[in-house]
C-alpha cells in the first residue's frame, strides 16, 4: 500500500512526553533528576513529570504491583532525548556516567547524530543525542544514510565538556527527539506506522529495524526486533505506559482519528486528543501541540 500525501502526518509533528510505569518512584525519580539533570515540572495523579524548564520529557507513574517485562517482550527500546549542542549533550552524558557507570550501554556516531546509550534502574533504555545539521544528512531515494560508527565517550567528553555546560546543565533545553520500540515483526510495524498512521519510511536495517518520520527528520520513531522477534501483544508490565505525539492543529488530530477508524483501529477520542494501541499494545496518545515546544533539529 502506498501512503498518499493527504494521509501523511504533519511535517510539524513533534514527539512529546514518554510515560513510564515504575515500581520504585524514589529510585527512578532520583535517577532522572541526578543522572539526567531533569527537574520535576509538575506532580499529578500520584506521578511526576520531569523535564527541562517547562517542557516535560518523561512522566513517571507509580505502578508498584507490576513486574519488569522480559527482555524479549514488545515495548520500549529507548526514549531518545535530543540536545541543542554537543556541550549540553556532554554535560548530561557525564552526569549519567558518574551516577552509575554500570548503566552506560554504549555510544555511536550515526552520521546524522551522535548518541550515547544508558539504561535506567528499571531497565528502560535511554538515548542522549545531538543532531548534525540537516545540510550534512545524505538522502538517496527517500532513505537517509545512517550508520553505527565508533564514538569513544572519554574522547567526546574531553573534546566537548565545558565548565559552562556543567554548571548550566539544567538550564539547557532538551526534548524527546524520537522514541524507539521493540516489536514482533518489522512488516507489521511498517503497515501500521507508515501505511495507517502516516509516517514516512526513512530507513531500514536488514529487515530487523524500521525508521520513520514526518517532515524529513531522520526518525521520530523506530521499531526493531533485535530482542523481540515474534513477540505478541504486551502484558501490563512496568516500562512503557504511553508515547505522546503532538500535532499542530485539531484538524490534524481529527483526520488521523478518521484514518485510524477507517483502518479498523479502535480509537478513544476525547475531543482534544485520541488514544489507540499499535499491534503490540504500545499505547499512543496524539494531541494538539499546546505546551512549549521541545528542542528539535
Amino acid at each position: 500500500m502506498t501512503t498518499t500525501p493527504q494521509d501523511l502526518l504533519s511535517a510539524d509533528l513533534q514527539m512529546g512526553t514518554v510515560m513510564l510505569k515504575v515500581g520504585d518512584m524514589k529510585l527512578m525519580s532520583n535517577y532522572y533528576q541526578k543522572a539526567l539533570g531533569l527537574d520535576i515540572v509538575v506532580e499529578a495523579d500520584g506521578g511526576q513529570y520531569l523535564g527541562r524548564g517547562t517542557t516535560p520529557l518523561v512522566h513517571l507513574q507509580p505502578a508498584g504491583g507490576l513486574h519488569i517485562p522480559g527482555r524479549g517482550e514488545a515495548g520500549l527500546f529507548h526514549t531518545a532525548l535530543l540536545f541543542d549542542d554537543q556541550a549540553s549533550l556532554a554535560a548530561t552524558v557525564a552526569s549519567a556516567a558518574q551516577y552509575d557507570p554500570k548503566l552506560f550501554a554504549g555510544s555511536a556516531d550515526h552520521l546524522v547524530s551522535e548518541a550515547f546509550y544508558f539504561t535506567d534502574p528499571e531497565g528502560n533504555g535511554i538515548e542522549l543525542y545531538w543532531d548534525r545539521p540537516r545540510t550534512e544528512w545524505n538522502w538517496t531515494n527517500g532513505t537517509v544514510e545512517m550508520d553505527s560508527l565508533a564514538l569513544p565517550p572519554q574522547h567526546y567528553l574531553t573534546q566537548h565538556l565545558t565548565e559552562k555546560s556543567v554548571t548550566g546543565q539544567r538550564d539547557a533545553a532538551a526534548g524527546v527527539g524520537h522514541v524507539h520500540l521493540q516489536v514482533g515483526d518489522v512488516q507489521t510495524a511498517e503497515k501500521f506506522y507508515v501505511d495507517t498512521l502516516g509516517f514516512e519510511r526513512t530507513a531500514g536495517w536488514h529487515g530487523q529495524a524500521l525508521f520513520v518520520s514526518a517532515g524529513g527528520y531522520h526518525h521520530h520513531m523506530a521499531m526493531n526486533v533485535w530482542n523481540s522477534r515474534g513477540a505478541g501483544p504486551r502484558k501490563d508490565t512496568l516500562g512503557l505506559g504511553e508515547v505522546l505525539i503532538k500535532l499542530p492543529g485539531q484538524d490534524d488530530v481529527g483526520a488521523l482519528g478518521e484514518r485510524l477508524a477507517h483502518h479498523g483501529i479502535a480509537v478513544a477520542n476525547t475531543g482534544s486528543e485520541i488514544l489507540f494501541d499499535d499491534p503490540w499494545r504500545n499505547r499512543i496518545r496524539v494531541s494538539v501541540e499546546s505546551a512549549p515546544a521541545a528542542a528539535h533539529s
